[in-house]
């Protein structure tokens, strides 16, 4: 079991980092040219406003999955720190596994946001591109952050540590990398 949720976390992490890292570029690129023309040219690109926004969406929900990945997500430890050990065990257990249903839910939904926008083909005003294009990302932003929630379940069940995701453990959270 452990294997399979290694290979699924490594396949995931892969995608998050090069999605993350294409979105983050490509705002830069598209930033700087839109300023080079804005000062150097007179002429603004018409549409980098909103391909930024665009982009920020992605790397936003993608960001996320990405963070509760390496155990960065946001957590409220004011009561957690002062329990005992095993009730702590207990509640990062319970709160992995209710915020993956969550999660999940959360993508379930918005898939039918995203067919809805897709249905009354609601286009970008600059770009006159079918905005659920660039809304799908939404659903996979949550279906991932769900997986991690799910593997950190899994993890919490089958090791005595605490696992804040799969391969974080509460001892290691100070420890752990971003990007």
């Amino acid at each position: 079991m452990k294997n399979l949720l290694k290979k699924i976390s490594e396949m995931t992490e892969k995608l998050e980092r090069f999605l993350i890292m294409t979105g983050i570029l490509a705002m830069m690129v598209n930033s700087t040219a839109n300023a080079i023309g804005r000062y150097a040219f007179n002429k603004s690109i018409f549409f980098s406003e909103e391909l930024n926004q665009f982009l920020i969406v992605g790397v936003t929900f993608i960001g996320f999955a990405y963070a509760v990945r390496k155990g960065r997500n946001i957590r409220m430890t004011a009561i957690y720190d002062s329990l005992s050990r095993p009730v702590q065990k207990v509640l990062t257990t319970v709160i992995a596994f209710c915020t993956s249903l969550l999660l999940f839910y959360l993508a379930y939904l918005s898939v039918f946001y995203v067919l809805e926008l897709k249905s009354i083909n609601r286009l970008s005003p600059a770009l006159q591109m079918p905005v659920y294009y660039i809304y799908a990302i939404i659903p996979v932003g949550f279906a991932m952050a769900g997986l991690q929630y799910a593997m950190s379940f899994v993890m919490n069940l089958l090791h005595k540590e605490i696992y804040l995701s799969f391969d974080v453990t509460e001892d290691q959270k100070d420890l752990s990398g971003v990007l």
